[in-house]
Formats: C-alpha cells, sequence, structure tokens
C-alpha cells in the first residue's frame, strides 16, 4: 500500500525520494548520464526542480543515489540464489536465472552498472567495482567452503562464473530473435556446471 500524501499534496520525504529515483532511473537509463537533465527528471517525476534539489544537491549525487538502488538490486539476487539450496548445481543455475531475471526487468537498471556512459568519475566506476567485488566474494565463499579451494583460486572461478552470466545475459538481451529467457539460462548454466563440478566437494552436501 502507498503512502498518501498530505492535504497540501506534499508526499512524506521517502516517498518522495522513492519517486524522483524511479524518474531518475528511467532517465539515465533511456538517455545516458551526459544528456539527462535535472529539468527534464523533474518533469517526469511531476515535481518542480526546486522540490528535486531538496533531496539531491546535483545531478552526480542522484545518479550514485540511482547506481547503489541498482548494484543492491543485484546484490541481493546473487544472494538469493546462493541461499535458495544447499545443491551446487542448482545453485549454479539459480544465480544464472538472477543475472538473466536482472537484465530482462523492464527498469533497465542493469544498463547503470554494465553499459555505463560514466566511467571517468571514479564515484561511479568504484561502486560498480564494488558491486562485482561483492557477488563475487558470495560465490567464491560457497566453492571455498564446498571444494577447500584456496582463496585465490576461488575468487577466479567466482570471478569466471559472473563473467560469463553478464555477458552472456546482455548477448541474449541484444539478440534479434533471442531463445527465451529460462532456456538461454538454462544452457549457460550447463555449460558452467560441466567446469565447476570438475572440481569435487571436499564433504558431502546435505
Amino acid at each position: 500500500m502507498s503512502v498518501m500524501a498530505d492535504r497540501s499534496g506534499r508526499l512524506p520525504r521517502q516517498e518522495r525520494r522513492a519517486q524522483l529515483l524511479e524518474a531518475a532511473r528511467e532517465a539515465f537509463v533511456l538517455q545516458g548520464y551526459h544528456a539527462a537533465g535535472m529539468d527534464g527528471i523533474a518533469v517526469l517525476a511531476g515535481v518542480s526542480k526546486p522540490v528535486l534539489y531538496q533531496h539531491f544537491p546535483g545531478k552526480l549525487e542522484l545518479y550514485l543515489a540511482v547506481l547503489d538502488q541498482s548494484s543492491d538490486s543485484l546484490i541481493d539476487r546473487v544472494r538469493n540464489a546462493l541461499d535458495s539450496t544447499t545443491d551446487n548445481r542448482k545453485r549454479v543455475r539459480a544465480t544464472f536465472e538472477a543475472y538473466f531475471d536482472f537484465v530482462a526487468h523492464e527498469s533497465g537498471a542493469f544498463r547503470l552498472i554494465f553499459e555505463s556512459d560514466l566511467t571517468n568519475v571514479p564515484e561511479a566506476t568504484d561502486r560498480v567495482a564494488r558491486t562485482n567485488e561483492t557477488c563475487g566474494q558470495m560465490i567464491a565463499e560457497v566453492i571455498r567452503e564446498d571444494t577447500e579451494l584456496d582463496d585465490d583460486t576461488s575468487m577466479l572461478l567466482a570471478s569466471g562464473l559472473l563473467g560469463m552470466a553478464q555477458t552472456a545475459a546482455r548477448h541474449w538481451l541484444h539478440s534479434p530473435a533471442p531463445i527465451s529467457q529460462q532456456s538461454a539460462a538454462k544452457a549457460m548454466s550447463i555449460l558452467a556446471w560441466r567446469g565447476l563440478s570438475e572440481f569435487p566437494l571436499t564433504h558431502p552436501q546435505t
């Protein structure tokens, strides 16, 4: 249930912030950082420009807030995939499905992480790097616990999995005649599992 505006038509601060972030995400996804403007974002959100600046001091701060939101969404998807089962084959499938779901989501938030036009601003590139690092560390932890491989090897394998998932999901999305999302994720998970299964478990799974 959404929060109702008060009699003056003003939304509670958190509700307004969410509204502004949604409008900003749409603008940044469709136009890119450099082409999107605060005037247009304010119009898209249905607020005056001063209202937008009450919440965000500038376009960069607004972009970073949207990027944080998008990054949190991807991290949560990967975490939920890993926590969904103790069967590693199913975990691999769930992780690929998480990436395909993220890329296929109507919000287009994946573009801010994987296809950003803001590559020369440390605050943005650092956030993207932390997102990939966090997802990689979560997967590496599972690999390390189940195979007792060293930290570097576990992280290498995790990075490889994420690279496969990201590249394949984006290729699938941009393909002129793509196979179904479910079939694509399944195919990639089979490919990945054939490699990972070469590293035997050091203890039985429950």
